[in-house]
């Protein structure tokens, strides 16, 4: 039918988004987000899945043109999951940036599968699902024996809005310490612990659940028709939208950006992964396995940016400055993961930067870790910027810049290509209902900048030269 509209709803760990998107053409007709915070419940920092809840029916309720909203899309971020009673009650949300959850870290350690097996990376806090669900056990044992689901993150609104419960692998499967890619089974862990037969039948990412609630519908005042499809993983969900518009064999790089920077590398081989410098196999909405290697792009920016608006834009000019005035960002600047996560973060000769030159810094140092990346996964041509950081003008033209082949080779350039901000979500849901994604690339143009060549071999000398990050395993 002409005219219908698909209703994203996109769970960052920074913002929560609504957005109305038009099946047809992939136009955003209406739009609006609000910060994510976090509560106490239970004694546990969690996830205030109450107030978003909140936030999305009042928004449906009163978004313009909600009466052609015929399918409602979940997408929300990794590492999350809710446990529920046996009446559908939230336990909790846990909250993967907790430090509570260091406490049972060396012990969790010893437990957990081995990453050649699982190719999820041992990661700090919560960021593996495994080590918070583990943690809840040991700690809070008397809510745990409480549990008789646990729902994945896009799950979990999933059911919130039809009232029917499923899985989904690319949540599963990503470094979670649950799943073995190559055996698309469950870790040794999950079954030794029992944490399989919390989760509910996997469906496919765009299965239809059912239609909404009763309750949902009489609330919001959405068509009581309206579909609710199973839902994905954030950055897979970029990275299907490009996937479903290439052809099957051609190998090209995803660079997700939001709160994480998330490359992954479509023919990539799992053999070039490390454990140690937080490369993992994310698992794709087809169930395989994908070369993935990450950072925390969006806090180490504003980290680094300081007090710049984020309206205000990096120019060349500023960048310049920063190359003339020598100034550099080292990892890392925050202590959630990344190639170098473990190390302090450090600014030299910043302290004369203004706040232009402050946010070319933090541009650059996020270009700098995506070609550190890019080069460890040995990615593939051509890379394609999705989300934030394709309304960064600095960002992909100096990407571009140091994926240029080397002077004096003859190695071609690697081309980088700019997405639209919303073009993940938005194309794979329509994608999943049945469209060609509509995926506009703009060419990311390379740069004049003397300099910059010597500007990254000094960066990467002094990265790779500082202590090394814990490079144990598992195993």
């Amino acid at each position: 039918m002409a005219d219908e509209l698909i209703a994203i709803i996109d769970i960052g760990k920074t913002n929560a988004k609504l957005t109305f998107v038009d099946v047809q053409s992939g136009a955003t007709t209406w739009s609006m987000q609000r910060r994510c915070t976090t509560v106490e419940r239970s004694g546990i920092r969690a996830l205030d899945v109450a107030g978003i809840e909140c936030f999305l029916l009042d928004g449906l309720a009163d978004a313009p043109g909600k009466e052609r909203v015929r399918a409602i899309f979940p997408v929300a971020h990794g590492a999350a999951a809710v446990l529920l009673t046996a009446s559908g009650e939230v336990i909790t949300a846990p909250d993967y940036e907790d430090s509570a959850f260091e406490s049972v870290g060396e012990t969790y350690r010893r437990l957990r599968d081995s990453f050649q097996l699982t190719f999820s990376p041992f990661l700090p806090l919560g960021l593996n699902l495994g080590r918070q669900l583990y943690y809840l056990q040991q700690s809070h044992p008397e809510l745990f024996r409480a549990c008789t689901a646990t729902l994945l993150y896009p799950q979990y609104w999933a059911w919130r809005l039809s009232s029917v419960m499923a899985s989904e692998i690319t949540s599963l499967g990503c470094h979670s310490d649950l799943w073995r890619p190559r055996e698309a089974d469950f870790s040794a862990l999950a079954k030794s612990q029992g944490w399989n037969k919390l989760l509910p039948p996997r469906r496919a990412a765009g299965d239809v659940l059912g239609t909404i609630t009763t309750a949902v519908a009489r609330v919001t005042g959405l068509n009581p028709a309206c579909r609710v499809l199973c839902g994905i993983h954030d950055s897979n969900a970029s990275y299907l939208c490009y996937r479903a518009s290439r052809p099957a064999d051609e190998r090209f790089a995803v660079v997700s950006s939001g709160t994480w920077t998330v490359i992954m590398a479509h023919g990539g081989e799992l053999e070039r992964l490390s454990e140690g410098r937080d490369m993992l196999a994310n698992i794709d909405a087809f169930g395989s396995p994908v070369a993935t290697a990450r950072f925390p792009g969006g806090r180490e920016y504003e980290a680094i940016a300081g007090d710049v608006p984020l309206a205000r834009k990096p120019t060349l000019e500023s960048l310049q400055g920063v190359l003339q005035k020598r100034a550099v960002a080292l990892p890392s600047f925050a202590g959630t993961g990344g190639p170098f996560v473990g190390q302090r973060g450090k600014l030299v000769n910043a302290e004369q930067l203004d706040a232009g030159e402050r946010g070319a810094l933090a541009t650059l140092y996020c270009a700098l870790q995506t070609d550190l990346l890019l080069d460890l996964l040995g990615a593939p041509s051509p890379v394609i910027i999705d989300g934030p950081l394709t309304e960064n003008p600095l960002y992909g033209p100096v990407l571009a810049t140091l994926r240029a082949a080397p002077q004096g080779t003859s190695a071609a350039a690697a081309p980088v290509f700019a997405g639209d901000n919303r073009a993940g979500p938005t194309e794979c849901a329509r994608f999943l209902l049945g469209h060609r994604p509509a995926t506009q690339l703009r060419h990311a143009t390379s740069l004049e900048l003397p300099g910059l060549e010597d500007y990254r071999a000094r960066w990467r000398v002094e990265v790779t030269s500082r202590s090394p990050i814990d490079q144990r395993t598992s195993s």
